[in-house]
């Protein structure tokens, strides 16, 4: 059984490079077959559009491990339960990829031995960058990045005070549309912005949480996808300026709130009652330590 959390990446300033993981799941299970049988059940978020054959992308990212190191791929069972919502900037996809590349480590379990850096790898090879993922396998808050080695990251743990709080609309947002929407250049005043409240937003996370609203300013991504979601832009907008450290949760079209406590996440859900015309689900959460875990080897034959 593998359980991978979802995931918040870039938290306003930290574009492509910190992701954050959280208490929602999707859980799978899987077995696996002496013959080529392929058998796909999914419950919950998105079952009704997600693939029940090859082109699954948990079953791709299945795949992939095993032809990276040289295997046969088995026949498989998989069943999944997806609590982690579908095109709302949780990191579904990457929840996706990192739970097939846990499944096959378990599956190549004393066969062959995959460490961090190999699982890294393989899930940036194949969501193409590692601000999802990162957080999705090891939990926590991360900072990822692409260095000569390839891809790699560092885990932090985030200050008891930090109180994730997500909305959730009912609509979606492509990745890709949102990202086609940033300019291919930006000037040196917004780039020098951003990159002192990056900095800036480690130190609140981890250490200050009084200075998260300052921390979450960016000049980089948001502003530039809001015509795609107007009723996200202005939510993020009607919070901050109430003093809620509130930033578009990966792509869009969700909201992060990273609040300082319990109290101010109840004030945030009655600010977004009223000052939107979008209805949204409320979702208090915990910041999760541990990422994708594999509770047990999954094998057999069914």
């Amino acid at each position: 059984m593998v359980t991978v959390p979802a995931t918040s990446a870039n938290l306003g300033p930290g574009f492509d490079t910190l992701g954050l993981a959280l208490s929602v799941y999707d859980t799978l299970t899987a077995s696996s077959f002496d013959d080529d049988r392929l058998v796909i059940d999914v419950t919950g978020s998105g079952a009704e559009e997600i693939p029940t054959d090859a082109s699954n992308l948990v079953v791709r990212s299945i795949a992939h491990v095993y032809a990276d190191v040289g295997r046969r791929m088995p026949g498989l069972h998989l069943h999944a339960e997806n609590g982690v919502p579908h095109g709302r900037g949780l990191g579904s996809s990457g929840a996706a990829v990192t739970a097939g590349i846990l499944i096959a480590k378990g599956l190549l379990a004393g066969d062959v031995e995959l460490d961090d850096e190999a699982l890294l790898r393989l899930a940036t090879e194949l969501e193409g960058h590692p601000d999802n993922v990162a957080p999705a396998l090891f939990g926590g808050l991360t900072i990822a990045w692409t260095g000569e080695r390839g891809p790699q990251h560092k885990k932090l743990l985030v200050h008891r005070g930090v109180a994730p709080l997500v909305f959730v609309p009912g609509f979606t947002m492509s990745t890709s549309l949102a990202r086609s929407l940033q300019p291919p250049q930006v000037s040196r005043e917004d780039a020098v912005f951003n990159v002192s409240r990056s900095a800036l937003l480690i130190a609140a996370l981890t250490q200050s949480p009084e200075l998260l609203l300052d921390a979450t300013g960016d000049r980089l991504h948001q502003d530039y996808r809001g015509p795609a979601m107007p009723e996200t832009l202005r939510l993020v907008q009607a919070l901050r300026a109430e003093g809620f450290a509130a930033v578009v949760s990966g792509a869009g079209p969700s909201v992060l709130v990273l609040a300082d406590g319990p109290g101010a996440r109840q004030r945030a859900v009655e600010l977004a009652d009223v000052v939107t015309d979008t209805p949204w689900q409320a979702h208090m959460l915990a910041v999760d330590v541990q990422g994708g875990t594999v509770r047990e080897r999954a094998e057999g034959t069914t």
